[in-house]
């Protein structure tokens, strides 16, 4: 006998078997044993919740020779018959390739007889949202006043694409998504049937995985024992088949993206990648976890309410601690969007990339929840100890300095601002560079104008030097310094860096020398002044 797919093979066949619809099973159950059965119904939902399924056994329940308590007894002759798919009286018609006119006329044609066998003739329109202008048409007049001997059923996963005038002509059922826990009660029964032996946390990941569909999880599950026919199935080994991480990764990342380490969070991505894990489902089950930390922050789930282990709650609560909530609903927020572009690009860790170093640089956007964190980070410095002038902070703000000292100013001599506007600052900074008063007025010149020279560039290399600063060196003049390694590293290929030094020449009439270097972790940057030890950052300016 030829093998039968588990979602066919466990397909309910009375109404009783459905599970995750008992509003639509009861309902139905109580039209049959009351005779009150309508002309039209319309079942709505998403994929594998069952429409299909229910339309089949409502067709046998109507004509059943012996029905029980509203569902068909599947052993007369004509359930049978329409078990096999041998009656005329049921037809299932598909009409994503069946919608044209001449198809709807076909079953007007038909309706003008009675069925040979059993009371009525059922027609089973799937994915009916297809059928063209005309066809619904055509069928408009047949649905409002069938032969009291017909009925329709129409199903579709988008009913927003059915005219009103058909919908106002049927009784709506909308499906709902299939809970988790139904359906691993399901495949726990199916696999006790089935003689295969698996772990809980391997049955709840693929309930999870299924989305609130019953068909996909039994697809997934086919997927999971064929590959590891025989053996036991575990929570590791479903992960393997169907693409996914274990959580242990998303507390990596999450500890990562807290840090700031961009080298660090490249280098797990890679190595999610190289072991084939599927990108959109990795963004999908990162968008979770966070999930499930916000919850542990606001409602203080339990390990229960959440699914998972104590063990696994346990560092889920350390890790809440950890992550202010504002920084977990940005990260949300740029996860979402990042799951709907996704599934459709080519390049999709270029996108993933991008949206961590995003999350990581509150910078890069002027929404309230990025304001919120950079101001955040701004008070932690000042609590810290960290000497922030007004002009200082302000630049800070403006110029979006992503991270670490870049955000609240240089520690000690409070950024290029204090420097510049001659005021001390608490602690010693670089190392110290009087320029003459002509250097310094072109110095200040330039100062005064990063902010505007940055945004004049394209958005992509304005990007890059958000949160850069002045600096100068004897020897190589004109220094552009960097907090971020990665946007040092990224401005110093294709001639950027001399595209920006020609840009300045032009702009200002002056020749200036310029090179760039990343300030290391902790390292002050150095003063500017004028003839007297004034906080700053150095620069020496040559004349054309």
């Amino acid at each position: 006998m030829a093998y039968t797919a588990l979602y066919r093979k466990w397909r309910p066949t009375k109404l009783e078997d459905v599970r995750g619809q008992e509003h639509i099973v009861r309902t139905l159950e109580n039209q049959i044993q009351s005779g009150r059965i309508g002309h039209a119904y319309l079942f709505c939902g998403t994929r594998g919740t069952g429409k299909t399924t229910v339309a089949k056994i409502l067709a046998r329940a109507v004509n059943c020779e012996h029905p029980v308590n509203g569902s068909p007894c599947n052993e007369c002759a004509v359930c049978k018959s329409i078990l096999a798919g041998t009656s005329v009286n049921v037809a299932e018609i598909d009409a994503a390739s069946n919608n044209g006119v001449d198809n709807i006329r076909e079953i007007r044609e038909q309706v003008q007889y009675s069925p040979t066998e059993g009371k009525y003739r059922v027609y089973i329109i799937d994915e009916v949202h297809m059928l063209s202008q005309g066809a619904f048409n055509a069928l408009l007049k047949t649905l409002e006043e069938p032969p009291s001997y017909v009925i329709f059923i129409l199903a579709t996963t988008e009913a927003n694409k059915i005219p009103i005038t058909v919908l106002s002509r049927c009784q709506r059922y909308d499906f709902r998504r299939i809970g988790n826990d139904v359906i691993a009660g399901q495949i726990a029964n199916l696999l006790r049937e089935e003689d295969v032996a698996a772990e809980d946390a391997a049955i709840r990941y693929v309930a999870k995985a299924a989305d609130g569909s019953m068909r996909d999880a039994l697809s997934l599950l086919e997927q999971c024992i064929s590959f590891y026919y025989g053996q036991t199935l575990t929570y590791e080994r479903v992960l393997d088949v169907l693409g996914a991480v274990d959580t242990e990764v998303f507390s990596r990342l999450i500890r990562l993206l807290m840090k700031k380490d961009v080298p660090g969070c490249i280098a797990l991505i890679d190595e999610i990648t190289s072991q084939g894990r599927e990108l959109g489902q990795f963004v999908l089950d990162f968008t979770w976890y966070q999930r499930n930390l916000m919850l542990v922050q606001t409602a203080a789930q339990g390990a229960d309410a959440l699914d998972m282990s104590m063990d696994n709650y346990q560092a889920l609560r350390e890790e809440a601690q950890m992550i202010d909530l504002d920084t977990l609903m940005r990260n949300i927020r740029i996860c979402s969007e990042l799951s709907n572009r996704i599934r459709y690009a080519t390049s999709k860790r270029v996108l993933l990339e991008m949206s961590l170093i995003k999350m990581m640089q509150p910078a890069m956007e002027d929404d309230t929840e990025s304001l919120k964190i950079r101001l955040g980070e701004l008070e932690e410095k000042v609590a810290s100890g960290v000497v922030v002038s007004a002009q200082g902070a302000a630049m800070a703000g403006a110029s979006g300095g992503g991270s670490g000292a870049g955000a609240a100013g240089y520690s000690g001599a409070s950024g290029m601002a204090a420097g510049a506007a001659g005021i001390p600052g608490g602690q010693e900074a670089g190392p110290v560079v009087e320029l003459s008063p002509a250097e310094f007025e072109d110095y200040d010149t330039l100062r005064s104008d990063w902010l505007k020279i940055c945004s004049m560039q394209s958005p992509f290399i304005y990007s890059l030097l958000k949160g850069s600063r002045l600096g100068y060196d004897k020897d190589r003049g004109l220094c552009v310094l960097f907090e971020d390694g990665f946007k040092y590293a990224t401005m110093m290929r294709d001639d950027r860096l001399e595209n920006l030094r020609q840009f300045i020449n032009q702009q200002y009439g002056k020749n200036f020398r310029m090179f760039a270097r990343a300030l290391s972790a902790g390292e002050a940057a150095p003063k500017v002044v004028r003839g007297r030890n004034i906080p700053g950052i150095e620069m020496e300016i040559e004349d054309s």
